[in-house]
This record gives C-alpha cells, structure tokens and sequence, in this order.
C-alpha cells in the first residue's frame, strides 16, 4: 500500500505539472467588457474609413450596441473623406450629442468638395470654436483659392498656433504670391519644418531658385535641421541654378544629417548633377550610392540620352537588376528622342501592362519624330488618358505646326469633361499665337480663368505671348498687369511680345524696371536690338551684361553674332567665336548655322570652314553656306555645296534654290541657273515663288538676254511684284535699253506707290546715253511727289568703332586729312591708267565737275580712312546702303592693287573682293 501510495503521489503532479503546461499555452479568454467593445468598433469604423469601404463602417456602426461621440465621428468623417459628404451631413444631423470635433469634421469635408459656401455655413453656426476649427475654414478657403476671405479670417482668429500661419502662408504660394507669402512668414512667432518648406518650395514653383537657396541658407544658419523633403526642394533650387559649386556645398549637409545615404535624397543629387551636364560627376556618384532605386537607374538614363549618348543609355539600361516600367519607359524616351522610333515601340510592346506614364511616353515618342497619325492612333487606344496624355498631344501637335489640329484636340478634351492642365492651357495659346487667332486665343483665356488657372506662371506668360504674336499688345500688357507675382518669366515675355510689336523703347523701359534680369531678360533686349537693326546697341548691353556678372548662353551668342554678321564686324565675330568655344556652346547646331552666316555676312570664307568642323548639319546649315555663296558670288561653290547636299540625302527647299539662284546671278552661270530653275518643278515638285522668278530674271538681265527675261515675267503663274520689275529696269540700266527700259519704267509708275529708287534707275539710263532733258524730267516727277534720292552712306570699324561718312560729306574730323591722301591716290591712278566713269553722274554739266563729285563718294572716303588708319597690308572692310557705282568699283580695283591690300565692300546688293587689281566678281554684277 505505502508503496503505491508513494507511487501515486508522485505520479498525480507529474501530470498535474503536463496538464497545468498545456494550458498555459492557449489564450485565456478575456471578459469582454462594453468599453472594449466600443474600443474596438470605434477602431475599426477608422480604419475601414481609410480604406473608401464606408458603407462596411457603415454596417459595423449599425451593429454597435453602445455608441460615444468618437463612433458618430468616425463615420461622419468617413462619408466626408470619401467624397460622400450629403450621407455625412444626414448622420451629422441626427447625432444629437455633437462637439466642436464633429462640426469641424463636416465643415471639411464641404471644402474638400469645393462647397465652400455650405462650410462656412457650418463654420457660422458652431456653438463654441477651438483654433482646429479655424484652421480647417482657413484651409477650406485656402483650397478653393478664396485667399481674401482666408486672410480676413486668418486676422480675426482669437487665438493663432503655427498651422494657422502655414495654412495661409501655403496658399499665398500655391497662388504664387510669394511677396505676400514672404511677409506672413517673417511675422511668425514660430516656425516649423513645414513652414520652410512651403516657403522654399513656392520659390521653385516660380522658378525663382535664388530666393529658394538663400530661404535655405538662412534656415541653416537659424540652426533648424533640414529633413528629406527640403533637401529634396532645394536640390531642385539647385538645378534650375544651374551652379555646380551649391551642389558641392549641399553634399557636406546631406552628410551631416545622415541623408547622403538616403535614395530620396541621393536621387535629387544625381538629378542636380546630369540636368547641370556633368555627366561624370553623376555617373561617379551613381556609382557611389549605397541603395539605388528605379528612379535612381531612369535618372541616369534619361541624362545619357538627353546628352545625346545613346550607347551609354542602353549599356546602363542593360546593366538594371530588375526591369520594371519605370526602367522601360526611361529607355523608350531615350530611343524616341534619339529618333530610333521602331526600337522604342518595341520596348513598349514589351511591357504587359503599361501605365498611363508609358503610354504618354510612346506618344511624346511619336510627336518628337513628326508621326502624328502614329500618336493619334495610339492616343486613342489608350485605356485611360490623364492630363499629361492630353497635354501630350496638344504639345506635340504645335510643335510639328499642326496648330489647328491641337485645337481640335482641346475642343475634345474639353467636351470630355475633364479640365485641362496649365501645359494644355499653354500648348493651346501658342497655338492660337502660330495661327494669328486671337479671338480663340480670348476663348482659352476665359477657360483658364474657369479652370482657376488665373495665378499660373506659365499660362500668364502664355497669354502675354499669345497677344503679342497676335499683334494685341494692348491686352498682353493687361495681362502683365493682372499678375500678382511678376517673376522674370513674366518680364522676359512682356520684352519679347514688345519687341516683336516694333515698341523698342517701350520695351527697353520694362527692361530698366526689371527688379531682376536673367541671361533670358538681357538676350531679349540684345536680340530686340539686333533685330531692329541697331547691333551697336545690342553690343554695348552685351557688355554691360557681362560687368554684371551674367554668363551668356547659346541664344545671347547667337543674337550678337548676328549683330557682328550685320555690321560686318569680322574681329568682334571671330573674339565671339572663341566665347563659343570657351563656353561649350559649339555643341548646339543653330549656333554653328549662326556663326556660318556671320562669316559670310562678313564677306569671310571662314563660314566654310565652320561648316567642315560641324558634326552635324541640318536644312538650315545647307542653306546658310548657300544663301553665303550667294552673298559673296560664289556661283561654283554654291552649285558644288546643293549638289552634295542632294548626294546626302537632304531635301532642298525655297530657301535652297533661292541661294544657289542668287549665287548663280551673281556669277553669270545662266545655264547652271535655268538647269536648278527647272528641277524646283520637274525634281522636287516645288512650285517656284515669285522671288525665285526674279533671281532668273536677273541672272538673263544682267547676260543681255532682255527679251527673254521680259517674256519670263509676262508668262509665269505668280503675279510679278515691284522687285522683279525693278530687276529689269537694273539689266536696261546696264546694257542701255531705253525703249524696254522706258516700258518697266512705266509699269512700275502704274502698279507700285511712288519709289525713288525707280526714278533713279530710269534717271541713270537716259544720263548714260546723255539724254539730260529726260533727267530734268525725271528729276522734276521726284521733286512734285515729295521723293528725294537717298544719300549714299559707307560704313568702316576701326579699333572697335564704327565710322560713317556720307556722299559729299565733311563732317569727319579727319576729313582733310581723308580728301587730301583720296586726291593723291586719284592723281596715282590716272597715271596708272584710271579714266573716272562719268556716266552714272546724274548731272548735265562739266567733265571735270563730273568727276569731283564722283570723287567724293561715300566708299572712297571710307576706304581711304582704313587706309590712313590700319596697319599696312591689313584688309579693309566697308558696308554701303547702296549698289557701288561702276566708277568706284574700278576705283577700288586700283586701291587695291597700289596699297597691297584686300577690300571688301558689301553692298546693297552682294560682297566685292578686291585684291590685285581684280574683283570676285568679275565685273558682272
């Protein structure tokens, strides 16, 4: 018995001991009590909310036994962030014990709709008001852009914390007032994080990066610690700064504050770093970074392409652990933009399931390469279209000039429904600017103002633009005005649209106003001079802009070399030239086209050269070393350039035909001109325009072949204007017929408004066969109708300025001087062999009278001052408004041969080269 006794009692808490263990391990039941019921329902009632499954919150409230307000909250609060806010007020209205949270919760979800009147209703009717309440009516008015009465109530809050003041200060931004928003925000008794960061992001947005820097630096100094969003804002400052230095003196506070590491940020930096150019430095640091993501590998791919490495893109793209659409839509654009349209469609037909970003990026694909059925199509076909999709195509189609088309695609938008976007908007005025329709260009102004696009930069400038290209400067100057916050985009539009209007002086005085100017600012006011045909202006602010501390870009290059190409100033083109060089702006191709013309404007073969040196062409690089040929007489070299532009491949167009023409014309080639002449129809299947017709007409008249170039005008399709008929009235002048000469003569009195430019060339014709009582004539008609013959004037720069000097003329103060050694060279050269041309001298009177005042000619002066004033040996350069006479060409071929010296004279008309004893143009212009 002990002994089982002893047995049993150890073995009863051995298993008591198991048992008691395998309970342990299960869940004891927990006594549900009515308060941890309504917890949890309250719980879940929130989190179902969040999710948009309100009608399920719905049904867990219906089954509540007990309810406190924070239930009646919770689902009021569900209705209303779920866009259900008339079921929201229903539950509002039968929850008797409502509390200053519940108010404040409709009254929210009101604004959040847009039914701003309805929450301030609500605001009004709360019994008591806690500064939440404030803050969300504040934000409701914010939202909807009604800044007035969010600042009336901003003042008349009793009590203010931090949000308030950010709740108005973001809507100054997101409004782009930012001197307001600026104001607000340096009253604040305190600031937070978000509080620089709105700030500093509404810089950006308005593209003032400078201001978003300093705010930056400011706030560093202010020992507040930079989180990940504003290091990312900044780094977009940076950016559009375009300053690699700040991207070097950002890197060391990434570090510090441990964000380097951070994809987000090291994302930003690599960004800053490709859109700046340095592709090295960017590749270097995308190496470097210790976590990369999809935005990081697509960053460097869209860098590589857009610095035209497309072989570095795909390496990289190939190299990218996990292609995901992100990746496949970075290297779709990257193939597109390089023209490689086939490969990009085949990445996208890749992707089983594109997103709406691909689909955009496949039509963008299509517009950049000019296949706009291929865009339309696929536009069509897309599952769902956002607005980058419409504004996609809308941009495309203006930028292939289908502007009326990407009208037609807003009409549609528009009738969809949808609201279109700031770049719709944009798009959409520069269309209505390409075609001239201003009326339609009102219409988008009214449904931008609609749209509550009223505050946007972008669509503000667009309409300034818009009315200015539609000759409305009147109303673009009323736009200018409505702007609350004027950034330099704004004032750069207002120039432009002024300069293009012919307001010179209107626009200078913007210009002087400006309270900043960017490289853009000074370019336009460069480029409104130059354009105007005062480039002495334009290089005189070229230089003020650089004392500034302003570094030119391609566009501002581009302006002073035509400016240098007009005023024939070869030394100060060719120091621009090296500027292009040391800026590395010789990569863009229109400033390689740009430097072409200024050489041969310059009367310089370099621009030959230039070209030889460009890796690449274009059209417009063919017809500029074309339209030089011309200009210099060049007939075989412009024949020798179209030829092998066609070998290449490229299409001539009007412009092509015209230089190689003129360049014919000028050269006598009357065979080789009417072989080009008739290839425009029977090759190309170009119809020849009226100017076309007139270089033919001029190259038979200056042949002889009259009667042909007559029968030319009378037989072709265009109707003839002015210039054709004065073309022929110079081949009668030439070889003296007066008969024919007569018949232009008297058409041209029939058909075109008085000119004194027609007087004279008949006047020319009967002195050259001393007919002077028909001069007399002559004379007397201009006299009666108030014309005078212009003055002949010559232009020469010496040592950086330009001189002047007019027919008969003594107001040089070295005109003794001039006429002392300009006699001398005279005697020289009639002993040489020289007898003065008198026959263009419009005077009956003496030979030797006639020859003094021939004498005394504007280009001889000229030439005579370079002479007297430049080393020995070097070139001279003169710009005449007129043709040079028959005299002085003989005149300078002398010069020419006596001094050891080039001459070029440009004329109305065409270049002369003069050098021993002879002209490029071999006496045939």
């Amino acid at each position: 018995m002990i002994r089982w006794r002893t047995a049993s009692t150890t073995l009863y808490p051995t298993r008591f001991l198991y048992t008691f263990r395998c309970i342990s391990t299960l869940s004891l039941p927990i006594q549900e009590t009515p308060q941890t019921h309504l917890f949890q329902c309250n719980t879940r009632i929130r989190e179902l909310g969040r999710l948009g499954r309100v009608d399920d919150a719905r049904r867990v409230f219906d089954e509540m036994i007990q309810r406190d307000a924070v239930s009646w909250n919770m689902l009021i609060n569900g209705y209303s962030q779920n866009g259900r806010v008339d079921e929201a007020r229903l539950i509002f209205d039968a929850f008797v014990g409502k509390n200053v949270r519940t108010w404040t919760i409709l009254l929210t979800g009101y604004a959040k709709e847009g039914r701003i009147d309805e929450a301030r209703q609500v605001f009004e009717s709360m019994p008591e008001r806690n500064v939440v309440s404030w803050n969300a009516m504040i934000s409701g008015h914010v939202q909807n852009g009604d800044l007035g009465n969010a600042r009336k109530l901003f003042d008349e809050m009793p009590e203010k914390n931090v949000a308030s003041w950010n709740s108005v200060v973001t809507g100054y931004c997101h409004c782009y007032r930012m001197s307001e928003a600026q104001e607000l925000f340096d009253q604040m008794p305190e600031r937070t994080l978000v509080s620089w960061m709105v700030m500093i992001s509404g810089y950006v947005h308005i593209s003032d990066y400078w201001e978003a820097w300093k705010l930056f630096v400011k706030m560093c100094r202010t020992m507040v610690r930079p989180d990940q969003s504003i290091l990312v804002v900044v780094l977009s400052a940076i950016t559009g700064l375009d300053d690699l230095e700040l991207i070097r003196s950002l890197r060391p506070i990434a570090i510090k504050t441990g964000y380097e590491g951070d994809v987000v940020v090291g994302s930003a930096i690599l960004t800053a770093y490709a859109r700046n150019g340095s592709l090295d430095l960017a590749m270097s640091f995308f190496e470097t970074m210790p976590e990369r993501n999809e935005y990081s590998w697509t960053t460097m791919i869209a860098a590589f392409s857009q610095c035209g490495r497309l072989d570095d893109a795909i390496r990289l793209y190939d190299q990218v652990p996990e292609q995901t659409v992100a990746s496949k839509t970075a290297m779709m654009t990257a193939y597109a933009q390089a023209g490689r349209i086939q490969e990009a469609r085949h990445i996208f037909d890749e992707i089983l399931n594109p997103n709406v970003v691909a689909w955009n990026a496949m039509v963008a694909g299509y517009t950049q390469n000019g296949m706009l059925k291929e865009a339309k199509d696929l536009f069509e076909k897309m599952p769902l279209k956002n607005s980058a999709s419409w504004a996609a195509m809308i941009a495309g189609f203006v930028q292939n000039e289908s502007s009326r088309e990407a009208l037609e695609i807003l009409i549609e938008l528009h009738r969809s429904g949808a609201v279109p976007s700031d770049s719709s908007f944009t798009s959409s005025l520069a269309a209505c600017a390409n075609i001239g329709d201003v009326e339609i260009g009102r219409v988008i102004h009214s449904l931008a103002i609609k749209a509550g696009c009223q505050f946007n930069s972008y669509v503000m400038n667009g309409l300034i633009s818009m009315y200015a290209k539609c000759g409305n400067m009147e109303d673009g100057s009323h736009v200018f005005r409505t702007i609350r916050t004027k950034d330099t985009v704004s004032w750069n539009s207002l120039i432009s649209g002024l300069s293009e209007n012919y307001m010179l002086d209107d626009a200078r005085l913007v210009f002087e106003k400006m309270p900043k100017r960017d490289v853009v600012s000074w370019t336009a006011i460069i480029s409104a001079y130059v354009q105007a045909g005062h480039g002495e202006i334009g290089l005189d602010l070229f230089l003020d802009m650089l004392a500034r501390g302003i570094k030119p870009n391609q566009l501002t290059v581009t302006s002073l070399l035509s400016a240098c190409g007009n005023l024939g100033a070869i030394k100060l083109g060719e120091q621009f030239h090296a500027l292009v060089f040391k800026l590395g702006l010789d990569i863009y191709l229109f400033v390689g086209n740009a430097l072409i013309t200024m050489y041969f404007k310059c009367g310089y073969e370099d621009g030959f050269s230039v070209f030889d040196e460009m890796h690449e062409h274009d059209l417009i690089t063919w017809n500029a070393v074309l339209v030089g040929c011309a200009q210099n007489g060049l007939g075989k070299e412009a024949i020798r350039m179209f030829e092998q532009m066609e070998a290449k491949g490229i299409l001539p167009d009007q412009t092509s035909f015209l230089g190689v023409l003129c360049a014919c014309s000028h050269a006598g080639l009357v065979n080789e001109g009417w072989e080009h002449f008739n290839s425009m129809t029977k090759k190309y299947a170009i119809s020849p325009f009226v100017y076309h017709y007139t270089c033919m007409v001029d190259l038979l008249g200056r042949a002889g072949c009259l009667s042909e170039a007559e029968a030319l005008i009378k037989n072709m399709p265009v109707n003839p204007d002015s210039v054709i008929w004065e073309a022929l009235l110079g081949a009668c002048r030439i070889h003296r017929n007066v008969e024919l000469g007569q018949r232009v003569a008297e058409r041209l009195f029939q058909t075109t408004e008085p000119n004194s430019g027609t007087y004279v060339l008949l006047s020319n014709l009967y002195a050259s066969q001393g007919m002077w009582d028909k001069v007399e004539e002559i004379r007397q008609l201009m006299k009666d109708q108030g014309l005078t013959k212009k003055p002949g004037i010559s232009w020469i720069q010496v040592k950086n300025k330009m001189h002047c000097f007019v027919t008969g003329d003594r107001t040089h103060n070295q005109i003794e001087e001039i006429c002392s050694a300009l006699k001398e060279f005279h005697g020289c050269f009639r002993e040489t062999g020289y007898t003065p041309d008198t026959n263009c001298v419009l005077h009956d009177v003496e030979e030797e009278q006639k020859q003094n005042e021939l004498l005394y000619h504007s280009e001889k002066l000229a030439v005579v001052f370079g002479i007297l004033s430049t080393p020995n040996g070097s070139p001279i350069q003169v710009i005449k408004n007129l043709r040079i006479c028959s005299d002085c060409h003989t005149f300078m071929k002398f010069m020419s041969n006596v001094t050891l010296r080039k001459i070029i004279i440009r004329d109305g008309n065409r270049f002369h080269h003069f050098r021993d004893g002879s002209c490029s143009c071999g006496d045939y212009w």
